[in-house]
């Protein structure tokens, strides 16, 4: 099952392996987004199924949404089409009926953090570092699950100013549950789906759906604000020049 963006297969154990493969960096077009939000709804669906393991090759996990697709779009097509896929993505690993297990090394930037804050477990790379870079990208959005990652001032700052940080300081703050050297994240990622899919899966089901009906907001509603003010910013045209100028230095640095 899946494409050559995203490829899926399950063991004997009931672990789905949903591997993104979108070089150069695993910034997903629109169809990226569904495609992802479609293989993970239905890995959810499928009864013999007991945890999914999102992971990533290259040198990092995710670096959000093609902002090229965006440019290349003189319309809003685009925009609202990324906007829509990602809300669905981001979806599907929350509503997902069995515990999602995201491996993440290098960067997880923009769309990534919405992937892993939507993740019920996360095991990072030595090298992983996390980011939102929205405002620099003329975009806003995931705040709502970088709130989920890191504390609240902590996730402002990182929001303003567009740091990063790194797989370290999220295990400080206890959202990262381990990490490994670069060479074991796949490994440790198995160890701990495998011990989720050990359990019965009928109880295990029931704990993921009783998550998040104890949840102190509703992810879903609370991203969606958000992609209002992406929407307001884009109609305005600033967000056009932003991303223009980010493309401009980033074409000057590679």
């Amino acid at each position: 099952m899946g494409t050559e963006l995203v490829r899926t297969t399950v063991d004997e154990h009931g672990v789905a392996e949903v591997v993104v493969d979108c070089p150069p960096v695993n910034a997903l077009p629109v169809a990226g987004w569904y495609r992802l939000a479609e293989t993970v709804g239905q890995l959810g669906r499928e009864p013999g199924v007991r945890v999914v393991l999102l992971r990533a090759e290259g040198r990092g996990f995710n670096a959000g949404v093609d902002i090229k697709e965006i440019q290349a779009d003189s319309g809003h097509t685009a925009i609202v089409g990324v906007n829509r896929g990602c809300f669905a993505a981001f979806a599907a690993i929350y509503d997902c009926a069995v515990p999602v297990v995201s491996a993440v090394q290098g960067f997880c930037l923009g769309g990534g953090i919405g992937l892993v804050g939507n993740s019920d477990v996360i095991v990072a790379a030595e090298d992983a570092y996390f980011g939102l870079p929205e405002v620099d990208r003329g975009a806003l959005g995931a705040a709502t699950h970088l709130s989920r990652l890191v504390p609240q001032h902590k996730a402002r700052a990182m929001m303003y100013t567009c740091a990063t940080a790194s797989a370290a300081e999220l295990h400080a703050f206890g959202s990262v549950l381990d990490v490994v050297p670069n060479d074991r994240l796949r490994e440790r990622a198995l160890e701990i789906a495998g011990e989720i899919a050990g359990k019965n899966p009928v109880v295990m089901r029931a704990a993921k759906e009783a998550f998040n009906g104890i949840d102190l907001w509703d992810v879903k509603r609370s991203y969606r604000y958000e992609q209002g003010f992406t929407f307001e910013v884009n109609l305005s045209g600033v967000a056009h020049e932003v991303r223009d100028a980010f493309g401009q230095r980033a074409d000057e640095e590679g």
